[in-house]
């Protein structure tokens, strides 16, 4: 039985009691809002205990993380490390989007390092597999394609992003208004292939309920892939995004219904002025399902720093929305990331979900500003360091012995202090 089927007939699980415990909220909230599909625990009845997460209303807002091996780089060792960077540095989720040589071996050492939730792309393999065999993605065979989601499930993937919401309705709004950067979803590119070639629907769309099924049998959180996602801030909203968007919502309220944990993936490259539109629309048309966005990027024009543009999006996003943030790192439109890469791309989006959580009011996240202002003002830096997202500054700042309580700007002039002396508190 699901985490849904299960909230819905009136029982605590163990992965709600420690999300519930983890947010601090009451254990019936996290029952009602998972029975009610506003809150996801993705957990694979397969999978070993882990540290569940909560993603949806009421909850932090969450970070993704990204490894995978590649045909330019297969290096199963790299993607190990690059694992626990994103762990160390505090990541809740991570997805392996492998397409190198061993992508089951890949995915077993995923699941046997993880202490947190795993999530795939399940076209990836189905796609490089229809390549060995039969010498073209376009060529992939339908069974071929539910014979893997099975197999992915079965070996305990968390959430599985699944292109089901690309249909042919999306795909000639598109071909009709055409786009700047048409797709740039991976994915979306195997299934648009697919669909041009073969001249049929989208099987991932046809076949919905047979997905469901495998899903619900190992209670898989669906993540309905978004296939056309805004490659860039010129294609933003524009109609294809927005046909998509409905088939979405209807395919999303048809996975609540038969019992399976969903939320649903947005965009991609989105300027602020669309952020809140983009978030309402979501809400509204999926029946307030949570949304994860990728990432969201504010602008264009920042290559080797879209760690920062996508946390500017983000921070906006989560504000007006959004539940799930999938990083991005300063590799982004450069070349795959490294260990370091991935360290420096969960804590900036970390930063982007305190801010947005602080936006929405989380009891949580103001605590946490508020101790850490205390701190400064009382020059504890033990009190800083615990209360900072990434210490590590603070403690390389101590280490190095850069002053009392690590300002160096203005020496004994210090403001804060100068202040409290006249307020008789220093």
């Amino acid at each position: 039985m699901t985490q849904v089927l299960k909230a819905r007939a009136g029982k605590i699980t163990e992965e709600m009691e420690a999300v519930a415990l983890y947010e601090q909220v009451d254990v019936e909230f996290v029952r009602k809002g998972v029975a009610e599909g506003r809150i996801v625990i993705p957990r694979n009845i397969n999978r070993k205990s882990f540290r569940y997460c909560g993603i949806g209303e009421g909850m932090r807002v969450k970070v993704n993380a990204l490894i995978g091996t590649s045909s330019n780089r297969d290096d199963m060792a790299l993607e190990a490390r690059k694992l626990q960077a994103a762990q160390d540095a505090g990541c809740d989720t991570f997805m392996d989007l492998s397409t190198g040589s061993g992508i089951d071996a890949m995915r077993k050492q995923t699941l046997e390092l993880a202490n947190v939730a795993v999530g795939c792309t399940t076209i990836y393999q189905a796609g490089q597999e229809a390549i060995e065999k039969y010498g073209s993605v376009v060529e992939m065979r339908t069974k071929d394609i539910l014979d893997n989601i099975e197999k992915q499930a079965a070996e305990g993937i968390d959430f599985m992003a699944i292109h089901c919401a690309f249909n042919n309705s999306v795909l000639n709004v598109m071909q009709k208004t055409g786009r700047v950067t048409w797709v740039v979803s991976r994915g979306g590119a195997f299934i648009t292939g697919w669909m041009l070639h073969n001249k049929k629907e989208n099987p991932l769309f046809e076949h919905y309920d047979r997905i469901l099924e495998i899903l619900k049998a190992y209670d898989v959180t669906l993540s309905l892939g978004d296939a056309i996602r805004p490659g860039a801030t010129a294609d933003s909203l524009d109609g294809a995004q927005i046909q998509g968007l409905l088939v979405q919502g209807d395919l999303a309220k048809r996975a609540q219904a038969a019992g399976v944990q969903v939320m649903v993936e947005g965009p991609g490259h989105v300027p602020l002025n669309h952020v809140e539109a983009t978030m309402k629309l979501q809400k509204r048309l999926c029946n307030n399902a949570p949304y994860f966005i990728l990432g969201t990027l504010a602008t264009d024009v920042a290559p080797g720093y879209d760690n920062i543009t996508g946390a500017i999006g983000g921070a906006f996003a989560g504000a007006c929305g959004a539940d799930f943030l999938c990083y991005l790192t300063p590799a982004e439109h450069l070349g795959l990331p490294l260990e370091e890469d991935v360290r420096t791309g969960v804590i900036t989006t970390r930063i982007a979900a305190q801010i947005a959580d602080v936006a929405r009011g989380h009891k949580q996240a103001m605590a946490r500003e508020n101790e850490m202002a205390r701190a400064r003002v009382a020059m504890d830096i033990d009190r800083q360091i615990k209360a900072a997202l990434a210490p590590d500054k603070l403690i390389a700042a101590k280490e190095k012995g850069c002053g009392q309580h690590l300002c160096a700007a203005c020496g004994k002039d210090c403001a804060v202090q100068e202040a409290a002396r006249y307020f008789g508190i220093a």
